[in-house]
């Protein structure tokens, strides 16, 4: 019975259920594209191609793991990708072959190169990405077949795939010169490969031959096995696992082999997940409060309908049976609308991540049944939660008081939420005094201003209906200055202050979460780009959009007119972090300098200890990392390089400058043996006193090495890469919020006002005229957007001060006054534009005929 009232309650009431449904739909799309990213990131792979005819594939182990302690003193593991690839050793093939099952073993082995043609332009691989060196005899691992030429014969010549030859413009019997971590060398091409079904490989490669390959440093990179006939890959998969016994290394077959050939897919999908995450948790958060407040009105504006049921015998329970099949059925029908919605959304994130260097500009989405069945099944479970919440208090009401308190507007707040809301606020308080005291400690700053922001939003949403009233007790002495219009505004407000708290709520939440979530990334940026200003004592600085030659340090150094000049190797490393107790993976940005360089070349800002101290068995940490780790000067780090080898070093520094350089600085040589291109991002050269053409003499030596270039400093476009695209993420989030906030207040307001259509008809029945009755509503809606936009930027002065005393270490945060003015303008002309397009279609209606429309 309850369900058949609830469908004829919807198609009564479309007009009134559309918000819900919108928001709703919204949901469900974004929702599920989170959900499609999630698992494409858990599944991200791609075919292989120089694996693809090997049986089974051993590598090393691309992720390490890590026995960490819960807050409980209980352990658990925790894995974290590496980004570097990690090597083999040769011997290896020998123990890989006494396996039984075992036919043939093919040791692969590489090198990240950088491609010249002979006229020395700089030739970058496919998507971007550097090339790969191979030796010849691993062809047989894969797909490739040679079209044209013939196969490398000596040390000096190379084999290149058809793609990346065409985009150089080379043939056979021209050619290259191929740089690693030397002067570029030269080989001649004696052919060209590629794919047995004519695709351009993913990534591109050149084959050279044993010797030929040694000139550039080449590490085992995999070993492709081939089992003997009747021995299936998986069953021989087992046996090399049982055989090896080793937990660094990993066995792949199917799938896996082409996750292990390319390292990019695995580590973004790695980044992937965890963004996905991120997104959709913050996104299910707004849509709460957003559902909630539209179905808080939603109820409001029911009550005479809620009191008759209440009054004629219907039951708290019925009601909110009849309230949730509403719900269950709206949600039911936008989440099945919203997830092709969310099909095309996730399209376009997927081509804004890859914009953004999050993924590689081919990552495939993985799409199957399971996030659209997750997307609808949240989507009618938010709906529930929504609904039955807000309609609590309405469905409780006795029937001997149902009509008589439908007539009227509610008094106030319950007593539960102002105790709700006090102890909130008074959370928030503590919380906000703690990170003043608590100022010097990075992770404790961010971790209590992130909780701040949840407990004044959540603190906002509780004491909606309060603060709309105190707003309104606020503003009603200014609009009464305003004349006629003003007095009857002013009256209204004061009268029916409990409908705008529906529309303010939102306004507080959007821009309090907004404001605060935009202006941390814009604080976080400039504190890196002032960084990278203060600490950079080079001079000049070489760099190359595929890395330099570390060669070229040493070359720089040679130079009469150079006081110190070092390489800057960039990676990452691993290691346990700590945070309110619990140790979870974590990963730092790290750096490789030259010792001897490192203070004449950088200023880190030093704060305790001393970096002219680094050595080979050393470490220097950023506050942050320092902060993470629990560590400082003479303890021991506990690290995990880039490639998962461990390194144990004494803190000899802790630095102030992590967030414009990287949080771990190590030794140059150290951190670049452990990386997979063996190349510098940039060298940093520092001029000798009263030297002279040092410029001239840089450019003559970067003249020597393809695509090299000498700059004045250090760019924060290239040293900030990574952080424009976290922020970026960020923005979206922020996008979603405003969505969400459009539909709830335009559609909060809508209602609110389309509700007034008796009362507008009163107005002008006793000689109101139609533009005063618009000039009301328009000082009404200035009391909405003053109310939640003022409210709401207060709510965010909180935690961005704990913010920019975390990242800077002054309470001023970086607030562009554009950037501002787009959230809180943005807000104000959707407040503005829910009360006066209803305004104005309701002023169209002859007052007689709106007098007598039924409620």
């Amino acid at each position: 019975m309850m369900l058949g009232l609830a469908l004829r309650t919807l198609k009564s009431r479309a007009a009134g259920f559309a918000g819900t449904f919108v928001a709703l739909l919204l949901g469900a799309a974004v929702l599920s594209a989170c959900g499609i990213l999630l698992e494409s990131g858990i599944r991200a792979g791609s075919p292989p191609e120089r694996y693809a005819a090997a049986d089974v594939l051993v590598t090393g182990r691309q992720d390490v793991e890590l026995t960490l302690k819960d807050v409980d003193g209980s352990t658990l593991k925790q894995s974290q990708p590496l980004p570097e690839r990690v090597p083999l050793r040769a011997s290896l093939a020998e123990r890989i072959r006494k396996v039984p099952g075992v036919r043939a073993v093919t040791e692969d082995d590489g090198a990240t190169v950088r491609l010249a043609t002979a006229a020395g332009r700089s030739v970058p691989g496919r998507h971007g990405s550097a090339p790969q060196a191979h030796n010849w005899s691993g062809l047989a691992l894969g797909d490739f077949r040679l079209t044209r030429g013939h196969a490398p014969r000596t040390a000096g010549e190379a084999v290149l795939d058809t793609e990346l030859a065409g985009r150089a413009g080379i043939r056979p019997g021209d050619t290259v010169r191929l740089m690693t971590a030397s002067v570029p060398r030269a080989y001649t091409v004696s052919g060209l490969v590629a794919l047995d079904d004519g695709r351009a490989p993913r990534q591109s490669v050149l084959f050279l031959t044993g010797p030929g390959l040694r000139r550039l440093g080449p590490a085992a990179y995999a070993f492709g096995v081939r089992a003997t006939p009747g021995t299936s890959p998986g069953r021989l998969a087992d046996a090399l696992r049982s055989a090896l016994g080793d937990d660094r290394l990993a066995v792949h077959t199917g799938e896996g082999r082409g996750r292990a050939e390319f390292l990019d897919v695995a580590v973004s999908g790695s980044d992937l997940t965890v963004l996905a995450g991120a997104v959709g948790g913050n996104v299910l958060l707004i849509a709460v409060f957003v559902l909630y407040a539209t179905s808080a009105l939603s109820v409001r504006h029911r009550r005479r309908e809620i009191a008759l049921l209440r009054a004629i015998g219907t039951t708290p329970g019925q009601l909110r049976r009849m309230l949730a099949a509403e719900a269950a059925v709206t949600g039911l029908v936008a989440g099945l609308l919203g997830c092709p919605l969310g099909l095309l959304l996730v399209h376009s994130l997927r081509d804004r991540f890859a914009g953004h260097g999050i993924v590689p500009p081919d990552f495939a989405l993985a799409v199957s049944p399971l996030p659209f069945l997750a997307a609808v099944l949240v989507t009618v479970l938010t709906a529930l939660a929504a609904v039955l919440t807000a309609g609590l208090r309405a469905s409780r009401i006795r029937p001997t008081e149902a009509l008589g308190e439908a007539a009227v507007e509610p008094a106030g707040l319950g007593r539960g939420r102002r105790i709700t809301g006090g102890v909130l606020l008074a959370l928030s308080a503590g919380v906000f005094v703690t990170g003043l005291v608590q100022h010097a400690d990075f992770l404790t700053l961010v971790g209590l201003a992130n909780s701040l922001v949840l407990l004044l939003v959540i603190a906002g949403a509780v004491l909606g209906p309060l603060l709309a009233r105190t707003a309104v007790r606020l503003l009603s002495p200014l609009l009464e200055r305003t004349g006629v219009t003003g007095h009857l505004a002013a009256a209204n407000s004061r009268a029916n202050a409990g409908r705008l708290a529906g529309a303010i709520t939102p306004l507080i939440l959007a821009v309090s979460f907004a404001s605060t979530v935009v202006f941390t990334q814009t604080t976080a940026l400039r504190e890196s780009a002032d960084q990278i200003r203060s600490g950079l004592l080079a001079d000049h600085v070489l760099t190359a959009p595929a890395g330099v030659s570390p060669d070229l340090a040493a070359k720089a150094r040679g130079l009469g007119q150079v006081a110190a000049a070092t390489g800057l190797v960039k990676s990452k490393v691993v290691a346990a972090g700590e945070l309110m107790g619990a140790q979870e993976a974590v990963s730092l940005s790290a750096q490789g300098v030259d010792p001897r360089a490192l203070t004449a070349t950088l200023d880190l800002r030093t704060r305790e200890g001393d970096l002219a101290s680094l050595a080979p068995g050393t470490v220097a940490l950023s506050t942050t990392a320092a902060s993470w780790l629990g560590l400082g000067v003479g303890d021991t780090a506990r690290l995990h390089l880039g490639d998962g080898t461990p390194f144990r070093g004494r803190v000899i520094a802790v630095y102030g400058r992590g967030l414009g350089f990287a949080d771990v600085t190590l030794d140059h040589d150290l951190l670049l043996a452990h990386t997979t291109r063996k190349a510098d991002t940039s060298v940093l050269v520092r001029a000798a006193p009263r030297a002279h053409g040092l410029s001239h003499a840089l450019a003559g030596l970067a003249a020597a090495y393809p695509g090299t270039t000498v700059r004045s400093g250090l760019t924060a476009d290239d040293q900030l890469a990574e952080q424009r695209a976290n922020a970026w993420v960020n923005y979206l989030v922020v996008g979603v919020i405003i969505a969400y906030t459009a539909i709830t207040v335009v559609n909060s307001l809508a209602m609110t006002t389309a509700a007034r259509r008796r009362e507008f008809a009163l107005l002008r029945l006793s000689g109101t005229a139609r533009r005063q009755v618009a000039g009301m509503m328009r000082r009404e809606s200035a009391v909405v957007v003053l109310a939640g936009v003022g409210t709401g930027t207060l709510l965010s002065v909180f935690p961005l001060l704990l913010v920019a005393l975390a990242l800077g270490g002054t309470p001023w945060p970086a607030v562009p006054p554009l950037g501002y003015a787009v959230i809180a303008g943005a807000l104000a002309v959707l407040a503005t534009v829910g009360v006066m397009v209803p305004t104005r279609l309701l002023l169209r209606i002859r007052p007689v005929e709106a007098i007598g429309v039924r409620e």
